[in-house]
């Protein structure tokens, strides 16, 4: 990975696992799946999808569990932050937690997948009251 300017660098919320990766292969996704929403405790994920050789872990290595017979999902050990995502149809590819980079903006979603699973109230979060910090600031 030498040119830094494709390079996205992220990690864990403690700090335990850091890693960088080339600028993905595919846009970024809001996943609305029930494994993703049950995995992250959150109503949706935004993942970013890289060639497997091109995520590097430069700090600490992800635990990982098998979510689903062909799912792979990597996490902190330690603070347990979701990281990677890794689907037996698609062995050369992985995806990444876009809110665990540096940058998020960096990596807006595209798209939506799995709205099959998306809850009903996502459509109407917009609506909802808006506060800069917490309730009452």
């Amino acid at each position: 990975m030498s040119d830094e300017s494709e390079t996205l660098h992220g990690g864990c919320q403690c700090g335990n696992i850091r890693y960088r990766a080339r600028r993905p292969v595919s846009s970024g996704a809001l996943c609305h799946c029930i494994s993703c929403r049950r995995a992250s405790g959150a109503p949706a994920v935004a993942w970013f999808t890289v060639k497997i050789g091109d995520l590097e872990f430069e700090q600490g290595q992800p635990d990982e569990f098998r979510s689903s017979p062909p799912v792979i999902r990597g996490f902190c050990g330690r603070c347990g932050t979701p990281l990677t995502y890794r689907h037996g149809q698609f062995p050369g590819y992985i995806d990444v937690t876009t809110a665990t980079l540096e940058d998020p903006e960096a990596m807006p979603p595209s798209d939506h997948i799995w709205t099959s699973h998306r809850l009903r109230w996502m459509e109407s979060l917009d609506r909802l009251p808006a506060h800069p910090k917490t309730r009452g600031t």
